[in-house]
């Protein structure tokens, strides 16, 4: 099958790309296209009409016109990596959101992990930022009608009626409100139109989807026109949950978006825009990677059964291994809820002085997720998020958005003049909860982690621990002990005196453990520290994190025309950030507290540090409650671009580029920034959350801002049926803020490299190694590569295209963090390897042929196009069980469509081959230590960690019904 895939794959990339480059000229002798005739044409305040089907079947059509910088340009013209993806092709691939973009982009992957609605990333030619943390900005910046979406997943949901959408890639700041340091995704949706239309849609397919779409617009007056778009969708999910029965990941979801456009002369107009989407959806929970432990024996290192799915499955756990078997248990009561409601208002006004054009656009979003989370992706109720509304994020967002633009000096130079304001009020609620089994399952990784104790671990026992056999035990020892002491220590042998303290050590550790026999194991150990009766069900959290952000910039993009065909573009940014952060951390975890408190005492239970790590993986915080007030930070920067552009002929353009993007720093929004234990546990203690290192630091509560200087070189070439656009870049990050999850929180480090060799230091385990003077650090992380993008009409009715992306996203050699301090040797795997979720080449293509039929104008429609994904790791650890080997997605779809495209019947499957792969792997919570080269390292003789897989869509067909009137 991978070699049939590959073949077709072949095939495609030898006659095809991308579905975004420009088309050709609007007729054979050359003559300028118009407005209306263009597919995807610009949004300028014309009332551009709907393509017919004979003009989008046309041999040759103008050039798509973006507004990637802020003119209506030729794509072709455009001194910019950029793909505009058209509608058709939207339509054509199946595309409703900015995830499915992936099938047409190849420098562009989006994925999501524990949640579509707050966990996405998107990464644009091998870089984005982890998402679950909403502290963090995204390195790819998502507007949707000029107005900046505050995280990724607002775009992992229906979109509606859309114009096209650009991608821009490489850093961007010049040109639109928001900054961003790896690129864009610009959503342009469909304007009201002054000619009255309808659109219809319904969509049936497997795992009972139904989507059903509507929407008008026409002229209210000779000044106004309006539009109206609505979506309903709904889908069972892609697992199903062996307990309940029920099915996870699943659709339930709809969008309202109504427009209104007011045009009373050429010179003036103003766009309202009012949408409201809402999802109602249990999303989204995962498989296990096949469960194995790794041990180091006679010098090797060896595979070998899974200890912890072993425990669990004593315990009654499900661990679902089979990985795309899709089978999933959860624990009855919890949940994978996802509730959202997203809903803003934006007015565009443009009004053309004859001089200079200016344009303002202002906005408002709201965007509140409210989720639940059964933790530990099993049945066991181990740890768990309930969906009660104590786990929830909102944004509310205002912005504002100037631009002035014209030209000066005969023409010879166009400027740009901007500025932007944005306030965001960000609140993030968090109740992480221990569940009903938890203590047993502490009790049972305890006693069988510990060589000394694992003869009394019973997994049929209510506390795992056989309590007659550990009493009768300790009274061995004691007796032992007193037998012993009897002896006068002046008569007792050299061999009495070594088993008297054999023994006496045997019991300062079995003593805490049977003080209650009736609850051996950390039951007893609570009775030692006062706390009799004490259980880990009732222990939680209730944390809020209140995060105000104000960000002002000033911008300018100008180009100078310094003959007819080299040109100069010069731009700036000034931007200024300011975050403030009050936050209230509390919890009930008197066990934690309490057996903290007797670090460094002479308490028989201090320094026994793995009774530390199971109670205190959620951690707690001295008296239950701290408030963190006013922690404030600024920053400015001044970034920008030049771009030298030479067009030697009518039909090539070349440029050559420097750029300069930024991402502002913030604060990590999660509790284990207080927590230095967390980060420091035992290497050879069970049960560890993500199994780091010891003597890891703790997470920094505040990041530094994220740095890309990019150099690019690029030629397009707009021929006769046929477009080629090659792009070559250099991108260096400063100060990379990656996001990591150790198995239960999240992490933030920002990433460089040493100018000077740090001998190793940076791969081994020892955190106080491989320090860094600030005045030798350089970028930690460098992606370079090339990009290919071809479209062509060699006949009439078929298109081709065709994308190739070749990078090297890699951290360096030498690494250390923020300010130069020794890297987190949980990051031991980083320096030199590929940076996760970039693939070495991704390869997108598409083959349509719509001809005419009937001389009524009747149309077929076959369509196809492949995405192939060389190998990546999908961990931002890297650990190398979480790598998905190379894999191709394939899209098809056939049909008729009526004369003028009034009505289609289309028959479609998405990942029509049916491929496995996942998304992004993950550290199980809870469930073992440390990944297989920790083994490999030496810094462990094993581990036991078991993996979760978040998985790409299996295969989904159907039928789509379409009216155009």
């Amino acid at each position: 099958m991978r070699k049939s895939i590959w073949l077709l794959s072949a095939g495609l990339f030898a006659i095809s790309t991308p579905a975004f480059a420009q088309q050709a000229d609007t007729d054979k002798g050359g003559a300028q296209p118009t407005q209306g005739a263009t597919e995807g044409a610009a949004v300028d305040n014309n009332d551009v009409q709907p393509q017919t089907a004979e003009q989008v079947n046309t041999a040759d059509v103008g050039d798509i016109v973006v507004t990637a910088t802020r003119r209506n340009e030729a794509l072709s013209d455009v001194p910019l990596a950029v793909s505009a993806i058209t509608a058709q092709t939207l339509e054509n691939s199946g595309i409703a959101d900015i995830r499915q973009l992936n099938q047409v982009s190849p420098s562009l992957l989006v994925s999501s992990t524990s949640s579509e609605a707050g966990a996405s990333v998107a990464r644009i030619r091998g870089v984005g930022t982890v998402g679950d943390n909403p502290g963090l900005e995204s390195s790819v910046a998502l507007f949707i009608d000029g107005v900046y979406r505050s995280r990724t997943s607002v775009g992992l949901t229906e979109l509606g009626q859309i114009d096209r959408i650009e991608v821009l890639r490489g850093p961007q700041g010049t040109l639109f409100g928001r900054n961003a340091s790896a690129g864009l995704i610009s959503v342009i949706t469909a304007r009201p139109s002054f000619n009255t239309a309808f659109n219809g849609e319904l969509t049936i397919g497997n795992y009972d989807l139904r989507r059903v779409e509507v929407g008008a617009t026409g002229g209210l007056s000779s000044t106004l026109a309006v539009r109206a778009d609505a979506i309903y969708l709904k889908r069972d999910g892609f697992l199903t949950d062996v307990v309940s029965g029920r099915s996870v990941n699943d659709r339930d979801r709809y969008l309202i978006r109504l427009q209104g456009l007011y045009k009373p002369n050429d010179d003036f107009s103003f766009r309202l825009i009012g949408d409201y989407t809402k999802r109602d959806e249990e999303c989204c929970s995962a498989t296990f990677l096949p469960a194995r432990d790794y041990a180091r024996v006679g010098g090797a290192t060896v595979e070998q059964p899974s200890s912890i799915a072993a425990l669990e499955r004593a315990l009654g756990g499900i661990i679902n291994d089979d990985t795309f078997a899709r089978k999933i248990s959860i624990t009855p009561g919890r949940d994978h809820n996802a509730n959202v409601k997203d809903y803003g208002v934006s007015g565009e006004a443009v009004y053309d002085f004859g001089g200079a054009e200016l344009t303002s656009i202002s906005a408002y979003r709201y965007n509140d997720y409210v989720r639940g989370q059964d933790s530990d992706f099993n049945n066991l109720d181990l740890l768990y998020r309930a969906s009660d509304g104590n786990s929830r994020t909102r944004f509310k967002t205002f912005s504002q958005e100037l631009r002035l633009q014209g030209s000066a000096l005969s023409d010879r130079l166009d400027w740009l003049v901007g500025g932007y304001f944005a306030r965001e009020q960000l609140r993030v609620s968090d109740n992480l909860a221990y569940g009903a089994d938890f203590n047993r399952y502490a009790n049972c990784l305890l006693f069988s982690a510990q060589p000394a104790l694992a003869p009394f671990l019973q997994t049929s026992s209510p506390t795992c621990v056989n309590a007659g056999t550990l009493t009768g035990a300790f009274g061995q020892i004691q007796a032992g002990i007193a037998g012993l002491s009897a002896i006068p220590a002046a008569n007792r042998t050299p061999a009495q005196v070594a088993q008297l303290a054999a023994l006496q050590t045997q019991a300062q550790s079995l003593a805490p453990l049977v003080a209650d026999p009736a609850r051996p194991g950390f039951g007893s150990v609570a009775a030692v520290l006062g706390l009799p009766g004490f259980n880990f069900a009732n222990v939680r959290t209730l944390d809020e994190f209140d995060q105000k952000s104000t960000n002002f910039a000033l911008f300018t993009h100008n180009i100078f025309d310094l003959t007819d065909s080299l040109k100069l573009t010069l731009g700036a940014r000034y931007t200024r950030e300011r975050k403030t952060l009050d936050a209230t951390l509390t919890d009930n975890n008197t066990f934690c507290r309490a057996l903290t408190a007797l670090s460094g005492t002479a308490s028989p239970l201090a320094g026994l540090q793995q009774l530390q790590q199971l109670p205190c993986v959620i951690p707690s915080v001295p008296g239950g409650s701290l408030t963190l007030p006013g922690n404030k930070r600024t920053e400015s920067k001044l970034t920008g671009t030049a771009v030298l552009s030479w067009k030697p002929t009518d039909n090539i353009l070349t440029y050559l580029s420097y750029s300069r993007g930024y991402k502002a720093g913030g604060f990590n929004l999660d509790r284990a920034v207080l927590n230095r234990s967390l980060f420091a546990p035992s290497a050879t203690s069970v049960g560890t959350a993500g199994g780091i290192l010891p003597g890891a630091t703790s997470a920094p509560l505040e990041f530094r801002p994220e740095i890309n200087d990019a150099f690019e070189f690029g030629v397009k070439y707009n021929g006769r049926g046929i477009d080629i656009n090659f792009a070559a870049f250099n991108q260096l990050f400063r100060d990379f803020q990656l996001n990591t999850f150790n198995g239960l929180n999240f992490f933030v480090e920002n990433i460089n490299s040493c100018k000077n060799d740090l001998q190793g230091a940076d791969l081994d385990n020892i955190v106080t190694n491989g320090a860094c003077d600030k005045d030798d650090l350089r970028p930690g992380m460098r992606s370079r590569g090339i990009e290919v993008e071809v479209f062509a009409r060699p006949v009439r009715d078929v298109t081709v295209n065709l994308g190739t992306t070749v990078v090297g996203t890699k951290y360096r050699n030498d690494l250390v963090g923020a300010e130069g301090r020794p890297l987190s040797p949980a990051l031991f795997q980083l320096p030199g390897r590929r940076m996760s979720n970039s693939s070495a080449l991704a390869v997108t293509a598409g083959l349509g042929f719509n001809p005419q039929i009937a001389d009524n104008g009747l149309r077929a429609l076959f369509y196809v196009d492949a995405r192939h994904t060389s190998e990546f790791n999908s961990g931002s650890d890297l650990d190398i069980e979480k790598v998905q080997e190379a894999f191709t997605v394939v899209n098809a779809r056939i049909g008729l469509q009526g004369p003028n495209g009034r009505w289609g019947v289309e028959l479609w499957a998405q990942n029509l081959l049916n491929e496995d792969f996942l998304q992004v792997a993950f550290d199980a919570t809870l469930q073992g230590t440390l990944s297989r080269r920790f083994v490999d390292a030496g810094f462990t003789p094993r581990s036991t960690q078991l993996f979760g897989a978040f998985l790409g869509e299996p295969r989904t067909y159907g039928i789509t019904l379409r009216t155009k009137m």
